[in-house]
């Protein structure tokens, strides 16, 4: 493990060697939508997609923990920090190209600017994402959507570079997608870019769709404190059963239970919103809570959307992080 100096070296470095914006010790709460997080090392975000391989390649030589953040939209960082690098693809990496049907945009796009970006072009076939925060390099790893469908279903191919710097093409069926997972998910690797065919329509009526979307979205999800959006994935034997994972929390008493500074939403009880200063710890519990009581009501286990960066950098679904920490705590309600 890395030392002070020894970051600061290599900050020294990558500032020489890239075009790269270097942050020592970042405050990740700036990078959170939770607006939770303690202290990185370093935080990296690269100016291009070439920046991204050079970032890369200087990092591969340096034994530390390295993750790989978009907007953070469906991340919990550890209120401890992260003892290493972030490498942020962000808005620098947010070039959109459309071309008859095709669009291809790079991994730091924002998604409601890419669906937006595409509506207005008369094409269709994303408008369920408008909503969505977070990236496209992101997005895709997930395969997330709403409405039930995935952002999967229209891409040809993502461009993606290994720890090393090195890029390869990966097809629409290399990616694997199922319902919001990719096979991309199991692999080390940084989404660069990507390819997408989508569908002729009308301009006009694609606008309106999203527009209907978003007043959906926001009279149904909470939007003024900091959350991270649904928590829980929607299992779709579950649904059949017993409905959303919303319900279900909300059915067994839970909505509106508070730990520390996080709150079960009182308008959606999939969400967890940050109140008063939240910690890693508060989430993790009543994410915990949420999982270990609909279990015992149901009979079914909710897994998470949402990934817990422990502070050396393992990334692991965050019911696994809880269910770690609070298994032999008495959890009270």
């Amino acid at each position: 493990m890395l030392d002070r100096k020894a970051f600061s070296d290599l900050a020294r470095k990558l500032r020489s060697s890239t075009q790269a914006r270097v942050i020592e010790a970042a405050d990740l709460r700036r990078y959170s939508r939770w607006k939770i997080g303690g202290v990185a090392s370093l935080l990296i975000e690269p100016n291009s997609v070439d920046d991204v391989r050079r970032v890369l390649a200087v990092l591969a030589e340096v034994p530390c923990p390295k993750i790989v953040i978009g907007d953070g939209s469906n991340l919990l960082f550890d209120s401890r920090g992260l003892d290493g690098v972030a490498i942020r693809i962000g808005a620098p990496l947010s070039r959109i190209k459309i071309e008859g049907n095709t669009a291809r945009v790079e991994a730091g796009s924002w998604v409601p600017h890419f669906a937006r970006a595409v509506g207005c072009s008369g094409l269709g076939g994303i408008q369920h994402t408008i909503g969505i925060p977070g990236t496209v390099g992101g997005l895709i790893l997930m395969n997330g959507g709403s409405q039930r469908k995935g952002i999967g279903e229209n891409l040809v191919s993502a461009r993606c570079a290994d720890m090393r710097g090195d890029v390869r093409e990966y097809t629409k069926a290399d990616c694997a997608f199922s319902y919001r997972h990719s096979a991309l998910q199991d692999k080390a690797l940084v989404v660069l870019d990507a390819v997408f065919e989508l569908t002729r329509g009308n301009a006009g009526e694609i606008r309106r769709e999203m527009i209907s979307i978003m007043a959906e979205r926001r009279r149904k999800f909470p939007k003024n404190l900091p959350n991270c959006g649904s928590v829980f994935l929607s299992d779709p034997e579950m649904y059949g059963v017993i409905g959303t994972p919303g319900f279900a929390v909300e059915k067994v008493g839970l909505k509106g239970l508070r730990r520390g500074g996080a709150q079960i939403s009182p308008l959606h009880a999939n969400f967890i919103v940050n109140v008063d200063d939240a910690s890693s710890d508060d989430v993790l519990w009543l994410i915990h809570r949420m999982r270990t009581r609909v279990h015992e009501e149901t009979g079914f286990w909710m897994d998470c959307e949402v990934r817990h960066v422990a502070p050396d950098g393992a990334m692991r679904m965050a019911h696994g992080s809880a269910a770690e920490k609070f298994a032999n705590a008495t959890v009270g309600v």
